[in-house]
């Protein structure tokens, strides 16, 4: 399917991770239909999937995020799964996901990535994962109450979720003051892309028809890969691009690159 940046772009800008839902309002049966059928028909790469799952998420959290209550009253959640004979999977997952997490902000719904700090087996143990496949992230899936209660707020501040690069310290090659209309909007947006506590730990070397993703930092991983990251940021630019009416196709290279959008 095409990506539908109309509503996408717009929700690159609305998203934010929120962790406490609110427990007196149900996903209506036709929304998460959508959501599923959503979930299904956006597979861009055959080796990466989502899947939702309508129950609570509760027993699927750990750690900080699971016995500190920062995850709380999701009504449903969304497993990201990609198979691992796949060298490029996990820029191929954050791709997807991301997808995924921006439909459900243009429908209304509240998301946030998790990636180290859930139970994998128990994911696998609530739907159907083949013999190469692996949950690499998840999602909780909700409505939530206008204001973010006080360990939201502490999060943020734990993860500096206000800071952002600034695009001169991500970026390589062509000068800025030399950058197409079409790469600086779909920087800014990839400049917004959610990551591992923050982390930002993407890189982008902009020629004047292309835009490569490549993995800037060094350092841990805290147990979710920096291409899954990346991957999340290379879906931020296609929406920018395309609602500037710039296509462009991937092509995905050898590490410490991650991929190259190239304009058709």
């Amino acid at each position: 399917m095409e990506i539908p940046y109309s509503r996408w772009y717009p929700a690159i800008y609305k998203r934010r991770s929120r962790r406490q839902f609110d427990a007196s309002r149900p996903l209506p049966d036709d929304l998460l239909k959508s959501l599923r059928t959503f979930c299904s028909d956006f597979r861009p790469f055959t080796s990466a999937r989502a899947e939702l799952v309508t129950e609570s998420p509760d027993k699927v959290f750990k750690g900080v995020v699971g016995s500190y209550g920062k995850i709380k009253d999701a009504p449903a959640f969304i497993a990201f799964i990609g198979d691992m004979g796949d060298e490029h999977v996990q820029e191929k997952v954050g791709y997807t996901g991301e997808g995924v997490v921006l439909e459900a902000t243009a429908l209304g719904l509240a998301t946030c990535w998790v990636g180290g700090f859930f139970r994998p087996e128990v994911v696998a143990s609530l739907i159907e994962i083949a013999q190469n496949e692996r949950v690499l992230a998840v999602t909780p899936v909700g409505y939530v109450r206008e204001f973010k209660t006080f360990f939201e707020r502490l999060m943020a501040g734990i993860v500096r979720a206000q800071h952002r690069h600034p695009l001169a310290k991500l970026t390589t090659g062509l000068k800025e003051s030399q950058w197409p209309g079409w790469v600086k909007v779909s920087l800014e947006a990839a400049r917004l892309a959610p990551s591992a506590i923050n982390r930002q730990p993407w890189g982008f070397h902009v020629e004047p028809d292309s835009i490569t993703v490549f993995v800037r930092t060094t350092g841990p991983e805290f147990s979710i890969s920096k291409r899954l990251d990346c991957g999340i940021a290379m879906l931020h630019i296609e929406a920018g691009a395309l609602s500037c009416g710039i296509k462009g196709e991937w092509e995905f290279l050898a590490p410490p690159q991650v991929a190259r959008f190239r304009v058709k």
